[in-house]
């Protein structure tokens, strides 16, 4: 299952990396950036939405394999929202 939140991750780190590479920035620290915003998001919605709605559905192993998705699609949109403000921040500064 944690599969497919590891490739989520892997994939913000070479978004992010690529995108600063491609604009004159400093990548490592981006990829940072990036990957602890995905971790940060992650952890938030699976210790609070997605266990208490695991703990609603116990014994339905359809729904807990969609629940279980929910983080990591949560870690990619607040990926992609810091991504979006470290472009403006970027753009702004030249």
């Amino acid at each position: 299952m944690l599969v497919l939140a590891k490739l989520a991750a892997l994939g913000i780190v070479i978004w992010f990396y690529m995108t600063a590479d491609k604009i004159g920035e400093p990548p490592v620290k981006w990829a940072v950036i990036g990957f602890i915003g995905y971790l940060l998001a992650y952890l938030l919605v699976n210790y609070t939405v997605a266990a208490y709605l695991m703990g609603i559905v116990a014994k339905k192993s359809t729904a807990i394999i969609v629940i279980s998705q929910i983080p990591a699609l949560c870690g990619l949109a607040a990926g992609y929202l810091i991504r979006k403000k470290l472009l403006s921040n970027s753009r702004a500064a030249k």
